[in-house]
């Protein structure tokens, strides 16, 4: 009796304070939304990459990210181009009915006409190194690399004690990665299907395996329901107006390019370097969500980037998993694992992310990101190891408990915007100015603002996170459970992934 006593009290304070803290939320983002109006309004002259607008009169558009700015300019011949293919290869299948080969090979000349165009070939075939054309080759090599690594591994594992399979299977998280060793030494770079993965890859960004790409060519995803990837075009559309009312109000890339903000306040500096991390992440959404829009159309199956949104994670693990969701399973399942997984996570991290800055471009900005991630990542995984082995005695103690966690997150989130203000605002050279600014006594309170804010935006989290974990399966925990045992024994995570990110984080926390 008095458990349900202690439970409808702490239910009632839980809605009290959900309420204190969505009032704060509201303030905080007026407070944001108002002075980034100001700044653009009072710095616009002395700023760079801004164009004339056309979604606001009067305005002008912030096209100072060359990614955002050729992507945003080829949306057009990049519609035109799909378009056309996907009306095509839908009748080729039809009237020839079409399967594995005939398909990898339509889209092998597909994309070959393609990249052709991209390289400039058409302009003189003899001299293709003295034209750019309309894409950065080098890019595409960051992508051939991985693929080099991947498939060294691969083949490698082969060769090796069968049992490995097995175990590879449950620690990995790929659903068919079994069956694909099974025909990786078959399936090398003569076959079609392989040469069109390729391609594929280059252009969508993410990381699949062979397998999963061969069968949906074979048959056609069906997961995605038409009606669910009309509602992926839709929220693509609705996302892609929100930039661009994002870009026409607020020029927080120009500042980044600029050297103003070594001329501006603590909290100015805040605004523009919070503004630039929402930036990155809504155009790297747009991004890959477009193409993965297409590649539903066309029934393959690729997998999300952006799963979660970079304001609803508090942690930086949660963080990176959901940020390029897909290079990070190649970085579990090609350095992480191999390199000891669990048992060596503090030493693992620093060869990951110094791995993923140089695998971007080397330099010290990047670099220094990366060192800095990995730095903050040390208290993290102390405070989660603490975390395990305490076990609240009563309510007060879960309270306690739920309080610092809050505070942790605080922290968290403060230091990750450190890392991204050092990587791509101030770079290496602005760390000193950083410290100054911010521990002399203007910056202070600004800080501690920082850190009140943080603090109040991850138990909004935590809220976010009880509501989910109400709904999670809908089924009672000892079915749960029977899942979760059957899920990780098969090595299926294509199925898992499919459920809320409560269940994942459970058999993630099983496996890793």
């Amino acid at each position: 009796m008095a458990t349900s006593v202690d439970a409808s009290k702490n239910g009632n304070w839980k809605r009290k304070e959900l309420w204190f803290l969505v009032i704060y939320a509201i303030v905080f983002y007026v407070i944001i939304i108002n002075r980034s109006l100001q700044l653009s309004s009072d710095y616009y002259r002395q700023l760079s990459g801004l164009r004339p607008g056309w979604l606001l009169a009067h305005h002008l558009n912030d096209v100072s990210d060359a990614q955002w700015r050729n992507f945003r300019g080829n949306l057009p011949v990049l519609t035109l181009v799909f378009g056309i293919f996907t009306l095509l290869a839908y009748l080729m299948r039809a009237f020839f009915n079409l399967r594995v080969r005939g398909m990898s090979i339509v889209w092998l000349v597909f994309s070959l006409t393609y990249l052709s165009y991209l390289h400039g070939a058409w302009q003189q075939w003899a001299f293709l190194d003295n034209y750019r054309g309309s894409f950065r080759w080098h890019i595409c090599f960051n992508f051939v690399a991985l693929r080099m690594i991947s498939f060294a591994f691969d083949y490698h594992w082969t060769n090796r004690d069968s049992h490995f399979d097995q175990e590879l299977a449950i620690s990995m998280s790929n659903a068919h990665f079994v069956m694909e060793l099974s025909i990786i030494s078959v399936v090398i770079f003569v076959n079609p299907e392989n040469l069109a993965i390729k391609f594929y890859r280059f252009v969508t960004a993410s990381y699949f395996d062979g397998l999963s790409f061969i069968t949906d060519l074979d048959l056609p995803q069906n997961t995605n329901s038409v009606r669910n990837v009309t509602l992926n075009g839709f929220r693509w559309i609705l996302s892609f107006l929100l930039m661009e009312l994002m870009t026409h109000l607020f020029y927080y890339n120009a500042f980044a390019n600029s050297d103003l903000w070594k001329h501006l306040s603590p909290m100015d500096v805040f605004i523009i370097g919070y503004g630039v991390l929402n930036f990155m992440w809504l155009k790297f959404l747009l991004i890959w969500r477009f193409f993965r829009l297409w590649s539903l159309i066309n029934g393959i199956e690729a997998p999300e980037n952006m799963p979660k949104c970079i304001n609803n994670c508090h942690n930086l693990e949660g963080f990176w998993k959901n940020w390029h969701a897909s290079f990070n399973k190649w970085l579990v399942r090609y350095i992480y694992i191999p390199l000891g997984g669990s048992k060596k996570k503090l030493l693992n991290v620093w060869v990951i992310f110094t791995f993923v800055a140089i695998w971007h471009d080397l330099e010290w900005k990047l670099l220094s990101w990366a060192w800095l991630t990995c730095l903050f990542f040390i208290p993290e995984l102390v405070f989660k190891s603490a975390a395990k082995a305490f076990q609240a005695q009563s309510s007060f103690g879960a309270c306690i408990f739920r309080e610092l966690s809050a505070v942790a997150g605080a922290v968290t989130i403060t230091c990750l915007m450190v890392a991204n203000l050092v990587g791509f605002v101030v770079g290496p050279s602005g760390i000193n100015w950083l410290l100054s600014s911010f521990l002399h006594k203007e910056g202070l309170p600004v800080l501690g603002g920082m850190l009140m804010t943080f603090y109040v935006g991850t138990k909004i989290m935590f809220h976010i996170d009880e509501a989910k974990q109400q709904s999670v399966l809908g089924v009672s925990n000892p079915l749960q459970n029977h899942v979760l045992d059957l899920a990780i024994s098969s090595g299926d995570f294509l199925f898992i992934e499919r459920f809320p990110d409560e269940f994942v984080h459970q058999v993630e926390s099983r496996v890793f």
